[in-house]
């Protein structure tokens, strides 16, 4: 990598891995729909006028039901049980668990047909990264916790079918107007209840910065740095932050809100990192010019997860 690279690769590995801090102190103080209306609002107030100056938003509008199953899938969805479940689950923990996103997508790449074998060592890495899953919910959640883990859950799958659609129905859009018209729409579907129950609670100046920080830096920064470390060194190389992200959710989990660290968590993620890369490393001979791996639907990992 170029050192430009480096620097991109190193930021996005923290700013899509602090969300998960940044929700736990916003949800303490709002609603998680408010919380989706304001990361969603704030975040296309910033990217629609750059998209508008690039040109970038009527490209995209005969293609608007399949955006609108992007919006759903990958964000409306995701944003929302990811809020509910961490006002029961730890910031941590939470990051955790959505690190089993690759383990879905490598199942629904099978099932869709775009991968069209599922061989021994993904049938092996599927079987790992989901004993992680396990091992995290045997050591770390309680009974009255498993409705949070089946809304992270949700959210992980969602995660997953987003890229798919990106993949396979909006990848000779523009990104940017992909994005700022996803975000206006979310937006727009949570403002009514996101408003009210706004108005209905009594935030404070640290749960309204950890908003206002989720929709500036988290979502209409990090996708302008992302695209621009996505130009650097490819779709592929980018998409490996992914990894990281829950490492960093981790470390800020237990450093600044001083959740515990306990061994199913760091046994539980060592696992998932083993399994997902089991079950999505690409066989070496697919190689593009640039040195990376370019396999059949390789693009269906390109879109932006938002953490």
């Amino acid at each position: 990598m170029s050192r430009k690279a480096l620097v991109l690769f190193a930021v996005m590995c923290v700013v899509w891995g602090i969300p998960y801090l940044l929700i736990k102190v916003a949800v303490s103080g709002i609603s998680p729909a408010s919380l989706v209306f304001l990361r969603t609002g704030i975040g296309a107030l910033l990217l629609v006028p750059i998209a508008i100056a690039r040109r970038e938003v009527r490209p995209i509008l005969p293609a608007w039901r399949w955006l609108i199953a992007y919006t759903v899938a990958e964000l409306a969805i995701p944003w929302f049980l990811l809020s509910s479940a961490e006002t029961r689950l730890s910031s941590s923990l939470s990051g955790l668990l959505v690190a089993a996103v690759p383990l879905f997508g490598a199942l629904l790449a099978w099932i869709t047909r775009s991968e069209h074998q599922l061989d021994g060592r993904r049938l092996v890495g599927l079987g790992v990264g989901f004993a992680g899953v396990a091992v995290l919910l045997g050591f770390d959640i309680s009974g009255h916790d498993l409705l949070a883990v089946g809304e992270i859950g949700v959210c992980a799958v969602g995660y997953a079918v987003g890229p798919m659609i990106i993949s396979r129905k909006l990848s000779q859009l523009p990104s940017v107007g992909v994005v700022a018209a996803s975000l206006a729409f979310a937006s727009l579907v949570y403002a009514p209840v996101g408003i009210i129950q706004l108005g209905d609670s009594h935030p404070t100046a640290r749960v309204l910065a950890s908003a206002v920080t989720l929709g500036v830096v988290c979502t209409a920064v990090a996708f302008v740095l992302f695209f621009a470390l996505i130009a650097e060194i490819g779709p592929v190389r980018a998409t490996v932050i992914t990894y990281l992200n829950p490492a960093v959710a981790l470390v800020l989990g237990v450093t600044i809100l001083d959740e515990p660290l306990r061994i199913g968590a760091v046994l539980g993620f060592a696992l998932i990192l083993a399994g997902s890369y089991l079950a999505t490393r690409r066989k070496p001979e697919a190689l593009t010019p640039a040195g990376g791996t370019a396999p059949a639907g390789a693009r269906e990992v390109e879109a932006a997860e938002l953490r």
